[in-house]
C-alpha cells in the first residue's frame, strides 16, 4: 500500500493535547509522521488527501455495542455493524456478551475476535460474560476469558441482583485485575417497565421505573467496589442522582468509571410522544433535569466516555404496543454527530468531546489506541464538524435501522475513515 499524506486538516489528538491545522503521514499500516518535520520529507509516490479543512482524529472507539451475532443475526451481523461503525467513524468496538449463546466461552471470545479481522474494517473487543449464560446465578469462567482476550465482563444489558454473588465477583476479579461493567438498574423495580416513572408515564399509562433503581444499584456496587479494590465500570448512566453518587465516589478516590450514550444527554422522556417505540430504550429516556443534570456530568468530566449503547432491534420488534415492545435503539452512524451537538450548544469543547469517543474508551479497556502517536495504528476518522446530514430510518447503513433520531438533522459528516491505514469508508465529497 502506498503511503498517505493527509494535508490540510486540523489535527486533534486527545492523548497529547495536538489541536491544531497541519499534516500526518501514514505508511505501513502506522502513523509514521505529524505535522512538520516528519511530513516534510514526503515519499514522492504517496497518496495525498487534501482534508480542505476537516477534522482528523483517531477513529471512535465504541466501549458498549451489542450485536445479534451469534444468535440474532436477522437483527445485526458482525458485517453490517461494521458498516454502520465505519460510516461512523468507528474502528473499533467493546462487545456485549447477551447474545445467544452468550460470551461465557473462551472460544466463543477467540471467534468474536476472528471475526472482527475478517471485516478488515473493526477491531471487535469482546466483553465475557459475568455469569453463565448471563442469567446471574452462577460465576463464569472469568479469568479463562481474561485470557482468551475479554476486555472485562458484564451480563449486559441485565445488572447482576445477587449482592454476595456481586461481591465474590469483585473478589475475584480485583484478584487479576479485571474490570466489572454493571447495567446500574434494580432488577426487581425495572421489572416489565417501560417509561420512567412521573407524570408522563402516569398520563400514557405506562408501567414504569423509578429514576432511584439506578441510583440503589450504584449505591450497593460502590460499597462493594470499596470493599474488594475492584475495577468497576457503570455503563449509560442516565440520571442525576446516580451521577451524584459517582461523583461523591470519585471524590475519594474509588477505582471507578461510568459512561453515557447520547439519547441520554440529547432526548428527554418527551420524545416517547405518542407512543413512539423507537424511543422505548434501556434505561428509559429521563426527565429533562435528568438530562440536563448528564450534560453537566460530561463538561465537568464525572463521566468517562460515550458510548453508542448500539442495541438493534428488527421491525417485528417495535412494532408492538409500546409496553410489549424490545427496548433498544441504534447508535453507531449517529454517535459523532449527536455528541457534536453538545459542542455546538458550548457545552464541550470539540477536543474533550472526541476524547470522550476515542482515548478516554481506550483509557478504561486498556488498549493503545485512541491516539494520533507516532508509530500507533493508523486508525483515524476525518469529518466536517460544520456539514449536516438528515437521519433517515431504512437508509442507514448496517441491518437496524431503529434510531430514535428518526428524522433529525445532525452536525458532523463522516468524509472518510481508515483501519490500520486501509480507507474502509469515504464518502463521495471527500
Amino acid at each position: 500500500m502506498k503511503p498517505i499524506l493527509f494535508t490540510n486538516v486540523h489535527l486533534i489528538d486527545p492523548q497529547s493535547g495536538l489541536d491544531q491545522p497541519g499534516k500526518l503521514l501514514v505508511k505501513n499500516d502506522k502513523i509514521a509522521g505529524i505535522d512538520l518535520p516528519e511530513t516534510e520529507g514526503q515519499p514522492s509516490d504517496c497518496d495525498v488527501i487534501d482534508g480542505k479543512g476537516a477534522i482528523l482524529c483517531p477513529g471512535l472507539v465504541d466501549m458498549r455495542v451489542t450485536v445479534g451475532e451469534p444468535g440474532f443475526e436477522y437483527r445485526e451481523t458482525i458485517a453490517t455493524a461494521a458498516e454502520a461503525a465505519s460510516a461512523g467513524g468507528i474502528t473499533t468496538m467493546a462487545i456485549l456478551p447477551n447474545s445467544n449463546p452468550a460470551i461465557d466461552n473462551p472460544a466463543l471470545v477467540t471467534l468474536l475476535k476472528a471475526k472482527g479481522e475478517i471485516t478488515k474494517s473493526v477491531s471487535i473487543l469482546p466483553y465475557g460474560a459475568l455469569t453463565v449464560g448471563c442469567e446471574g446465578k452462577e460465576l463464569a469462567e472469568i479469568g479463562l476469558l481474561q485470557e482468551a482476550g475479554a476486555i472485562g465482563f458484564t451480563d449486559g444489558d441485565k445488572a447482576l441482583a445477587d449482592t454476595r454473588l456481586m461481591m465474590q465477583t469483585m473478589a475475584y476479579a480485583s484478584g487479576f485485575d479485571g474490570l466489572i461493567i454493571q447495567h446500574p438498574e434494580d432488577p426487581s423495580l425495572a421489572k416489565n417497565s417501560s417509561a420512567t416513572q412521573g407524570e408522563l408515564a402516569t398520563r400514557l399509562g405506562l408501567p414504569s421505573v423509578p429514576t432511584a433503581a439506578e441510583a440503589i444499584m450504584i449505591a450497593r456496587d460502590l460499597r462493594l467496589a470499596e470493599q474488594t479494590n475492584c475495577r468497576l465500570h457503570f455503563g449509560h448512566i442516565s440520571t442525576a442522582e446516580g451521577l451524584n453518587l459517582i461523583r461523591q465516589a470519585k471524590s475519594k478516590g474509588f477505582n471507578i468509571s461510568c459512561d453515557t450514550a447520547p439519547v441520554y444527554f440529547d432526548l428527554n422522556e418527551e420524545a416517547i410522544g405518542d407512543f413512539r417505540t423507537y424511543a422505548k430504550l434501556s434505561p428509559p429516556l429521563r426527565s429533562e433535569a435528568d438530562r440536563l443534570a448528564i450534560c453537566q456530568g460530561l463538561a465537568d468530566g464525572t463521566i468517562d466516555a460515550i458510548a453508542s449503547d448500539h442495541l438493534p432491534r428488527d421491525v417485528d420488534d417495535k412494532r408492538l404496543p409500546f409496553a410489549e415492545a424490545a427496548p433498544g435503539g441504534t447508535g453507531l452512524v449517529t454517535l459523532l454527530s449527536v455528541t457534536l451537538i453538545q459542542v455546538k450548544n458550548g457545552n464541550l469543547p470539540l477536543a474533550k468531546a472526541i476524547s470522550l469517543l476515542s482515548n478516554n474508551p481506550a483509557k478504561i479497556l486498556r488498549q493503545p489506541i485512541g491516539t494520533l502517536a507516532r508509530g500507533n495504528v493508523a486508525d483515524l476518522c476525518l469529518f466536517d464538524p460544520d456539514q449536516t446530514w438528515q437521519v433517515e430510518a431504512g437508509k442507514l447503513p448496517g441491518r437496524a435501522q431503529n434510531t430514535p433520531f428518526d428524522n433529525r438533522v445532525l452536525p458532523g459528516v463522516v468524509l472518510g475513515t481508515w483501519k490500520m491505514g486501509h480507507c474502509i469508508y469515504k464518502r463521495e465529497t471527500l
